[in-house]
């Protein structure tokens, strides 16, 4: 135990004092005390919160969420799926999201779900509260002065909600207890102030700290969540060290003692038939999956068996590409609707790889980031989305090796082709809103839903396009090491991928981020002046960008002309070998420009612009000109 402890203190510390850029932010330490009812599907607990004000600003007030209420007839979650539903996109569908639809307006008292806090001091004074839906007002007596701690203390219960959204009880794939979004929370405050952001349907944004939280239940329940398990030789189910003996205390429920360093969340989930499989990766994490045991299934056992495997297989990659993983283990726990990403953990509804590499990816790009996911909820789908095609083109990659095949993606861009479509089809649509549009107030799920992970995963490959791929590469792993553990914005990014590449590209974030204007160029015309032979390109679209023009001459040779963009004050680094000539910038108030090379126009074979596909061009059927002499 004393090996664990101090290994473990050495862990949180040295989690907390890695360098990072100047920005103050709030910490807060929870212990938290839960029993579970089971039968009656409810829990009681106490909170202790030690909350640190880093801000240079007095707090007069505090807000927490309560984000079950949420699961009530007439929320704003309710009505919000409702009217959505009544909106019809492509393919004569409703606009709202499956899983919810008009499923809350339906529950009934036993299956409604609600968050109550019974009583919320600060110091040990009783404090006045306000309860609006999801967002508990806490009215502070005596204000929260700079650099000032305080210890906060609630008593609360809550009844789990029947399964729609993430949390709930008896889940379609058969899980009792999936426990997201279930104590009281303290919102964010930040450089820009309080974010009492209701829960109406999209993600979340929390206060880097501590947990302890000791869950009280039913002793033949398993439990999988955030966090270490402190006293595994008392509960066993495979936590316990190998080869040694649970001693387990008297009675008909156990207390599972978690503790989590330096993270902004926590979920668990509960079930009597959780079947435990634990594997270590080397150099790495140890990983743990719990899922609902199906006797007799043995294709559903080993379906779940390759969750571990395959996350020991693309660990490597993932920590050469991406950054370390900084903690000692990681759950995937059967659960939830869907796949939703947690600190140290995540819910599956199932052991599809593809759905297990994306919820995983989301470590790296929210839970280590911890970003606003309301109002950069593209950085966080979307840079998941850009991680979670590499893995999968790697693992596919070694898998076929393994089986003496050979993998071939030949579609265009290379990895990221589905999400470049996705985001073709939202520009036809012209649903399309741009990305800086907060998570909740899209006009339509749709838009949402490919602004965030299609575009947003554009948003790096063509970044690569712009910077090159192994410049755009080394700003990720500098984004990891510069932001972990703290909160960073698209500026943040930005500024990171400018220092790293040595350009300018606060107008590729302004156009791209901030609008909804498209990039569209065409191979304009061709000509002979001078003894040179001359080539037009167009700018069709309003989104200016840098030009890679590729001529392929009839003796197979080829060549890049390559024409930086002007706002960008610096050029990329040739990418492969071939013959490469670099113009004058292009000033993106021009809407064509000249490139010349010394052949005759009767040698060339094709002309094109970008091949590799990398630039979001909507119509490419103006880039690219073969020609028949």
């Amino acid at each position: 135990m004393k090996v664990f402890i101090t290994a473990f203190l050495f862990v949180s510390s040295a989690l907390t004092a890695i360098a990072q850029p100047s920005r103050w932010q709030q910490r807060i330490k929870y212990t938290m005390d839960v029993n579970m009812d089971v039968m009656s599907n409810r829990l009681n607990g106490t909170q202790k919160i030690e909350y640190t004000n880093n801000s240079p600003d007095t707090l007069h007030r505090m807000f927490v969420h309560l984000y079950w209420n949420a699961f009530q007839p007439n929320s704003m979650m309710d009505v919000r799926s409702r009217e959505l539903g009544k909106k019809i996109i492509g393919n004569n569908r409703q606009d709202w999201d499956g899983r919810v639809r008009d499923r809350i307006s339906k529950l009934n008292d036993a299956e409604i779900g609600y968050q109550r806090v019974k009583t919320f001091k600060v110091n040990g004074v009783l404090q006045t509260t306000v309860e609006h839906e999801t967002i508990l007002e806490v009215k502070l007596s005596k204000p929260i002065l700079p650099k000032q701690k305080v210890m906060i203390e609630t008593d609360f219960e809550a009844q789990v909600p029947v399964q729609i959204r993430r949390s709930g009880r008896d889940a379609a794939n058969g899980v009792k207890f999936s426990m997201a979004q279930w104590y009281p929370k303290v919102c964010e405050y930040d450089y820009e102030g309080w974010h009492p952001t209701p829960y109406v349907a999209r993600e979340f944004y929390g206060v880097w700290g501590d947990f302890d939280v000791n869950i009280t239940i039913d002793k033949n329940y398993i439990i999988g969540g955030t966090g270490y398990l402190t006293n595994a030789q008392q509960i066993g189910y495979g936590y316990e060290a190998p080869g040694t003996k649970v001693v387990r205390p008297a009675g008909e429920k156990l207390t599972w003692k978690f503790t989590a360093p330096n993270v902004h969340d926590f979920v668990w989930a509960a079930d009597a038939e959780f079947k435990h499989i634990v594997k270590q990766v080397k150099n790495g994490p140890t990983i743990h999956v719990l899922y609902n045991y199906k006797p007799n299934d043995a294709k559903n056992d080993a379906a779940w068996q390759n969750v571990a495997d395959a996350a020991e297989i693309v660990y490597p990659f993932i920590k050469e590409n991406f950054g370390e993983y900084p903690y000692k283990q990681y759950s995937f726990i059967q659960g939830g609707d869907g796949g939703m990403e947690y600190p140290m953990a995540t819910l599956l509804n199932g052991p599809g790889l593809g759905t297990v590499i994306h919820e995983w990816m989301h470590t790296w790009y929210q839970m280590l980031m911890g970003t606003n996911e309301s109002l950069y909820a593209w950085m966080d789908e979307g840079f998941t989305e850009f991680a979670t095609d590499r893995v999968e083109a790697f693992y596919a990659e070694t898998m076929a090796k393994k089986n003496g095949t050979v993998y071939k993606d030949e579609n265009l861009p290379k990895y990221h082709s589905g999400n470049y479509g996705g985001y073709f089809s939202l520009v036809k649509s012209r649903l399309e809103e741009p990305m800086t549009t907060h998570a909740d107030q899209f006009n339509t799920n749709y838009a949402y839903s490919v602004a965030s992970y299609s575009k947003g995963c554009v948003f790096l490959s063509q970044l690569g396009y712009v910077v090159g791929e192994h410049t755009r590469n080394k700003i990720l792993l500098e984004y990891y090491k510069q932001w972990r553990f703290k909160h960073p914005n698209v500026n943040d990014f930005v500024r990171v991928a400018e220092t790293v590449s040595g350009m300018q590209l606060d107008w590729y974030r302004g156009f791209f981020v901030n609008t909804t204007k498209t990039i569209d160029y065409a191979i304009d015309s061709l000509w002979e002046e001078g003894g040179k032979s001359k080539i037009s390109i167009k700018r069709v679209g309003e989104m200016p960008m840098p030009i890679d023009l590729v001529i392929t001459f009839k003796d197979g040779t080829q060549q890049l002309h390559y024409v930086p963009m002007y706002l960008m004050f610096g050029s990329k680094a040739a990418e492969d070998s071939m013959q490469r000539k670099i113009y004058a910038p292009w000033k993106w108030t021009h809407p064509t420009y000249v490139i010349e090379f010394d052949k005759r126009l009767s040698e060339l074979s094709a002309v094109e612009i970008d091949p590799t596909q990398r630039m979001a061009d909507v119509d490419r059927r103006n880039n690219k000109l073969e020609l028949k002499w």
